[in-house]
Parts: C-alpha cells; structure tokens; sequence
C-alpha cells in the first residue's frame, strides 16, 4: 500500500506523507454530546415527575430539586471526563439527600441523586472500584433500614420503599455503568489501533519511497562505477571509446536526475486502479468510510492525470479533512471525490491549483467546492483528453 505524496511549507511536494488524523478526538466529543443529550432528557422529566409526587412542603421540594440539579452535573463532568474532580461534592451532596430524605421528610425516591452520581463515580475510580460499589450499596441500604427504627412505621411497605427499592437500583445502575466502562475501554483500544495502522501506513510509505529512490539510483550508480572505471582504462588506448563512455555516463546521470526529481515532486506515471486501492487502504485506515462509484469504464488516456488528482485530493482529506466518509465517482474521463469533513476555512490547496493548470494544457478542467460541509474535487475532460 502506498501514500499519496503531499506538499511541504515551501509548496514543493515530497513523497513523505504527513498524516494527522484526529478521528479519536472527534467520535469521542460526539459521543459526549450524546451522552449528556439522551441522559439528560431522561433526568430531567423523571425527576420533576419525583419531585412534584414526592415533596409535601416547598423545603422538601427545594432539596429534591437540589439533587436533580446534582445529578445533571454529574451527567456532564462525567460525559466530559472530568468527573473525578468533583467526587467529593457530587457524592457529598447526593449522600445528603438521601439522608435527609429516608430520616426527615420520609421521601422514598430522594435515593434518585445517589443512584445517578454514584455509579458515574465508581467506575472510573483508578482503583478499589469494586469494595467501593459494595459500600455505596452498603450504605444506600443502611439509610434506607434506618427509616426502620421510626416509631408508628409500616415495617412491610417501609422497606420495601427505602431498602428493596434503592438497592435494588443501586446495584443494576451499577452493573451497567460498569458494563458501559468496558465497552469505552474497549472503544479506546480501538482508536489506538487505527492510529497505529495510520502510522504503519507512514512507514510502509517510507519503506517504498526509499524502495523506488534505490531502484532509480542504486542501479544508475552501479553502472556510473563500471564505466568510470572502464573509461579510465581506455583513456590512454582508446581515447574515442574513452568519451564515448562518458557520453553514456552524462546521458544517464542525467536520465537519473530527471527520474529522481519526478519521483519527488509525485510526477511518475501513475496507474488509476492502483491509486483507488491506495486511497481506499489508506482512508479505511484512518477509520474513514469509502465508497466508489463506477458509472462507466475510464479512459485509459485519462487514467493517469485523474490517478494524480485522486493522490493529491487523498493526501488533502488526510492532512485538513475530518471526514467520516468519502464518496469516489468515476466516470467514462473523470473522476469525483466528496468528503463530508469539510473545515470552515477552506484552507489553500496548491497542490491541486498546479493539477488545474495541467489538466487546463490537456483539454481538462478541475473543479473543487464547499457546500454544506462537503467538499468536493471534480476532474473531467469533456472533449476527451488532448494528445
């Protein structure tokens, strides 16, 4: 698998690619929005519907609505992991109401704050997270039980409503905060494992880079080697054979030059169906999504400059896009690719201003747009490919 070459600050292309992918960073500020979303609509009504059933007087309203309002913060350091930082309060806080609840105001749902804080908390503790899910179950019990020892309560219905219920709460909450934990660690090591394969993708684009750069010189020099040293024998005997070798020699240093500026600046032959395996690979890699459209069969005259326009546009996705999918069309003597990682400036692509300029000299034209956080980069030759 190969990389697309890519620009330096200079403007000039090199063959080493520069891959930045912030996917990771992406999915996980997407999942944060989620979670504090779809956890938050659900804390809300259900503790309003707790509150106004529950609460008699307004002071028992206010601490019941103190720890809703706990619980939504709990929500929202937790989905911007960073709620270990406020342990303390957070627990302190929800803790209280409950105690206020099963030892004051007699209401049995003000074990609902606790029940959202606490399992947020525990799982993400470095260590000790099992002995302390037992004691937060521990002690939600025993606040309950202590509702109990109240002279003229119903010892049936009463822990039912402040031991059964809470507890019973309390460790299922858990059970799935815990499962939810794993599967985020497993969603981590998944992350890592796409950027370690974009970063094999650097290496086996250097590996081949230096591969085609030894394949252009190390032959060219074997050769030189030989002939200098064939020419310094025949200096003396055969003077015109003598620069008849050298002629060869300047004509293939030369050719050896050409070759290696063409492998630098990305102007070797390119092949079309080997580009789109490239992309492809290097996209899937990047955990990007890919997909190619084939309207008809390309024009074989085509191929080349459209495989070129395909490399350079891969190389732009990488380095400035943050897509989730890419859409590749071909067609009969064009190419179309849509990303939908657009940023919101769009950044200079000089690549791609040179490709207009040769495709220009060859009867081709080559669009690129931004719209609605798609980009687009459109290559056509709508009269055929100039010879």
């Amino acid at each position: 698998m190969t990389q697309p070459a890519s620009e330096s600050h200079s403007g000039h292309r090199t063959a080493e690619p520069r891959v930045k992918v912030s996917y990771a960073t992406s999915a996980r500020g997407r999942m944060s929005r989620l979670n504090i979303t779809t956890q938050i609509a659900v804390i809300i009504p259900v503790g309003t519907v707790l509150v106004v059933t529950d609460s008699r007087v307004w002071w028992e309203a206010a601490v019941l609505v103190a720890g809703v309002l706990v619980a939504m913060v709990a929500v929202v350091r937790w989905a911007k992991d960073d709620i270990r930082r406020f342990t303390v309060p957070l627990l302190g806080t929800s803790a209280a109401v409950w105690v206020f609840g099963a030892l004051v105001s007699g209401s049995s749902t003000a074990f609902y704050s606790i029940t959202v804080v606490g399992p947020l908390i525990v799982p993400q503790m470095p260590r000790h997270r099992i002995p302390a899910a037992v004691g937060l179950v521990a002690f939600v019990t025993v606040v309950g039980a202590s509702r109990l020892l109240r002279p003229y309560e119903n010892a049936g219905s009463t822990a039912f409503l402040f031991v059964l219920v809470p507890s019973a709460v309390m460790v299922v909450t858990l059970g799935f905060m815990f499962a939810n934990q794993a599967f985020y660690k497993v969603l981590a090591e998944l992350d890592e494992a796409r950027e370690q394969e974009s970063e094999l993708a650097v290496a086996r684009e250097r590996i081949r880079f230096a591969s085609e750069l030894h394949d252009i010189q190390g032959h060219t020099l074997h050769v030189v080697k030989l002939k200098t040293a064939l020419a310094e024998k025949l200096v003396r005997r055969d003077a015109d054979r003598a620069e008849a070798e050298l002629r060869e020699i300047h004509a293939l240093v030369g050719d050896t030059i050409k070759q290696t500026k063409e492998l630098a600046y990305a102007q070797r032959r390119l092949n079309l169906v080997g580009e789109l395996e490239n992309a492809k690979n290097l996209f899937e890699a990047a955990g990007i999504r890919v997909r190619i459209i084939r309207e008809a069969a390309v024009d074989e005259r085509a191929g080349e400059l459209l495989g070129q326009v395909l490399r350079e546009t891969t190389t732009n996705i990488l380095r400035h896009a943050q897509a989730g999918e890419v859409r590749i069309t071909l067609a009969e003597s064009g190419i179309t690719i849509v990303n939908d990682g657009a940023p919101g400036d769009l950044p200079e692509l000089r690549g791609l201003s040179t490709l207009r300029d040769r495709l220009a000299g060859v009867g081709g034209e080559l669009t690129v747009a931004q719209d609605d956080g798609e980009f687009v980069t459109a290559a056509a030759f709508p009269h055929g490919v100039a010879r």
